[in-house]
């Protein structure tokens, strides 16, 4: 198995697999692959954007400041944009999607959060679809998520866990088609951005520094 390898990456079809087997799947294998995003996302359909959120994520578990952020910050973004737009494909530059985690990386996460994960997954099931597939609530969520993204991008202190614990759920309820779990991910969502961004200033701050970009 080599790291360009892209059947290396590729399982069963979508929709014959819960969350937690397609990520089992991912870290089956040498801990040395280098799995490409375009690799991983490949044959997904209803559930691409949910499996790029999962993905996006994990790098906010990294136990060094600044970089989970930065990383996941941007593709949290880049997932929110999709979903604001009302895109029903993804698009990515060809610079991301030849990038991508190496499967040590996964084996790790795996064995500190998979536990959890699979509590979680016994919780969740498809249901008030209508939150995950109707245009209007599709854009919130992706509003929400490009919200979230800028807030994980920025060197606020000791939240990259309890944002990439946030977005993992998130990433589940887009995963399992569970409505009734993301109506309590907006909740929790909104309750982030009011605290982190809006009461701490931080959104604002992050507004003026890329409006003055623009016009430096």
């Amino acid at each position: 198995m080599t790291a360009d390898d892209p059947e290396s990456t590729r399982r069963a079809p979508a929709g014959t697999l819960g969350t937690r087997e397609l990520f089992d799947a991912l870290a089956t294998g040498d801990p040395d692959d280098h799995l490409r995003l375009e690799d991983i996302l490949a044959g997904l359909s209803r559930q691409v954007f949910g499996m790029l959120l999962f993905v996006s994520t994990l790098p906010a578990f990294i136990p060094i400041p600044g970089v989970g952020g930065a990383i996941g910050g941007p593709l949290t973004v880049l997932v929110g944009v999709h979903l604001l737009v009302g895109m029903r494909k993804l698009w990515l530059p060809r610079f991301i999607a030849r990038r991508g985690p190496r499967r040590a990386s996964l084996q790790a996460f795996d064995r500190t959060l998979g536990p959890w994960l699979g509590r979680l997954e016994k919780l969740v099931k498809p249901r008030l679809t209508g939150v995950i597939e109707h245009r209007a609530a599709s854009m919130f969520t992706g509003l929400l998520l490009v919200l979230l993204g800028i807030l994980l991008a920025l060197p606020i202190p000791f939240t990259n866990y309890a944002f990439g614990a946030l977005l993992l759920v998130y990433a589940f309820a887009l995963l399992e088609r569970d409505g009734g779990l993301m109506l309590l991910c907006w909740g929790a969502g909104i309750a982030a951005i009011v605290v982190f961004g809006v009461l701490s200033g931080a959104l604002a701050t992050a507004a003026s520094q890329w409006i003055g970009g623009l016009f430096a």
